[in-house]
């Protein structure tokens, strides 16, 4: 399975705006795309309230996933790009 361990560095942290781009972003793939916490929490991209309600922060670090496709690892590295941009 693609994934991808990433530390976010978006300035203000993961609100509303950045979590509607990932639900977008998994809806789009059409496969389930999941967000591991280091904590042990895991939530289906998908789902707006589920990623907010984890109310990650600038620094954390998240492991996205999802199953093998011809276009896994172009979703992630968007994902990526949303939770740590350049």
């Amino acid at each position: 399975m693609p994934r991808r361990r990433v530390t976010i560095s978006a300035h203000h942290g993961v609100h509303a705006r950045p979590v509607a781009e990932l639900a977008r972003l998994a809806i789009a793939h059409g496969a389930p795309v999941t967000l591991a916490t280091a904590g042990g929490a895991v939530v289906e991209l998908a789902s707006i309230l589920a990623v907010m309600d984890l109310a990650l922060a600038e620094g954390d670090v998240v492991t996205l996933e999802t199953v093998a496709s011809p276009d896994a690892d172009a979703v992630l590295d968007a994902m990526v790009e949303v939770l740590a941009p350049r």
